[in-house]
């Protein structure tokens, strides 16, 4: 997916059990990478920037200032370990 500098934008990880069944894990986080290099790393219950929506989704909204390629991460550990991994495009302004 392609966005353009200066987009807010969402990302999100939804935690469930092997069932199906949405569960908050022991400890979530966020990994995310810039086009520069630059890694943020998130805590939930830490970091205010790592929200809980409902029993086993989490959101962090970035601020798309730099043009390029953006990874991201979503991470659990203890009970409900997890991970997931994507990223998107940030297209460079016109002006």
């Amino acid at each position: 997916m392609s966005y353009h500098v200066g987009d807010l934008i969402r990302i999100s990880a939804a935690f469930s059990t092997a069932a199906g069944v949405a569960t908050d894990p022991t400890a979530v986080f966020a990994k995310y990478r810039d086009p520069g290099g630059t890694v943020t790393t998130l805590t939930y219950g830490v970091d205010v920037a790592l929200v809980k929506d409902s029993t086993g989704n989490y959101h962090v909204d970035i601020n798309a200032d730099e043009a390029g390629k953006w990874l991201y991460r979503f991470y659990s550990t203890g009970t409900g370990q997890a991970m997931d991994e994507d990223g998107f495009s940030v297209l460079a302004s016109s002006f």
